[in-house]
């Protein structure tokens, strides 16, 4: 297997007692991991993008109840269920837009709830054994997406990506990558035009590494350039991830995912978003009903520059999602499956 990158973004440690992560924050020039031993610690990472992506945020969130279970072990009864119940609540809010994260938290206490009637020490087990089934059936989506990804990519294929939707942001291969990385391990060949991602240039920092390590002829572009590139005639998809599909197709995904898909939808380009079902929220009906995350400007006027860009005092608009209407999306890819529209879920 083609090691694009060593190890699953977020685990246990040896000991099970702590989560053992990468800090994305540190890449490319850095690989760094983190200890996060308690909720607090959790969503901070969260919070940061220490820990990022839609998937990976919900395994560290089900690891994260896990490890509040251990940090209130010695509690009686009635307490350790106070405290887990709100250490879970902090991890959910961590970040608003992605579903996955409180999916995940959701999931974990339901399987709380199932085994109430146990002790503290059986309650932590369970939710150990919840939140590694969590890991492996995202590693066990994350490949088939890629399989069914493949058949839309012809040997040679020219595609652009944004974002980062590989296996930092996931688990093993990714969703919007996945296809690129296993296609590269079976021979295949593609040239990935990889746009920077702004403001936070998870596309530079994290989608180039990755498939730069993988072997794959990726070229760096800024965002605005992705019309000149399409209207050279010589792409033939955009792969993007997502963070939340609407019942109708809609999908919020980083900010500029619309505006990429709009070009693609101008010069005929196949405009594809891959995601886990898990991903998909089926009580929001339409994009409009997705919460967008606001973020801090500074994320645009000063970081990772060595000096501010922008005049001191400036006002910021810093979303960090966008909705991209159904109508443009040309297939929505899961585990299960291509569907192509009209979509409804």
């Amino acid at each position: 297997m083609m090691q694009y990158f060593p190890t699953d973004p977020v685990q246990l440690t040896e000991d099970r007692t702590a989560i053992k992560a990468i800090d994305q924050r540190a890449l490319p020039n850095a690989e760094c991991f983190l200890r996060l031993r308690n909720a607090a610690a959790v969503a901070e990472a969260i919070r940061t993008l220490a820990v990022r992506g839609a998937p990976c945020i919900g395994i560290c969130a089900a690891y994260g109840v896990y490890i509040a279970a251990l940090a209130h072990l010695r509690e009686e009864k009635t307490a350790f269920l106070a405290h887990l119940d709100a250490d879970a609540a902090v991890i959910s809010a961590a970040r608003p837009t992605a579903v996955n994260l409180s999916w995940a938290v959701n999931r974990m206490m339901e399987c709380k709830a199932r085994h109430i009637a146990e002790t503290p020490q059986e309650i932590a087990e369970a939710l150990c054994t919840e939140a590694e089934t969590i890991h492996q059936e995202d590693i066990a989506m994350c490949r088939q997406i890629a399989e069914n990804g493949l058949k839309l990519l012809p040997d040679g294929s020219r595609v652009i990506t944004h974002c980062n939707a590989g296996a930092l942001a996931t688990s093993r291969y990714g969703t919007g990558l996945g296809p690129l990385l296993l296609g590269a391990e079976r021979g295949m060949t593609f040239h990935a035009f990889v746009d920077e991602t702004r403001p936070l240039l998870q596309g530079a920092r994290l989608t180039a590494y990755e498939l730069h390590r993988a072997g794959i002829d990726t070229t760096l572009m800024c965002d605005n350039m992705a019309s000149y590139l399409m209207a050279q005639g010589n792409i033939q998809a955009c792969m993007v991830g997502c963070d939340r599909v609407a019942a109708n197709g809609d999908t919020a995904n980083k900010i500029g995912t619309s505006g990429l898909a709009v070009l693609a939808h101008h010069y005929g380009v196949p405009f594809y978003v891959f995601c886990p079902s898990p991903t998909i929220d089926r009580r929001c009906k339409t994009g409009a009903d997705i919460r967008i995350e606001q973020r801090d400007g500074a994320e645009i006027t000063t970081l990772h520059f060595a000096k501010p860009i922008a005049p001191a005092g400036i006002h910021c608009l810093n979303p960090a999602f966008d909705v991209t209407p159904a109508s443009l999306i040309t297939a929505i890819i899961t585990e299960h499956g291509i569907m192509r529209p009209p979509f409804a879920f």
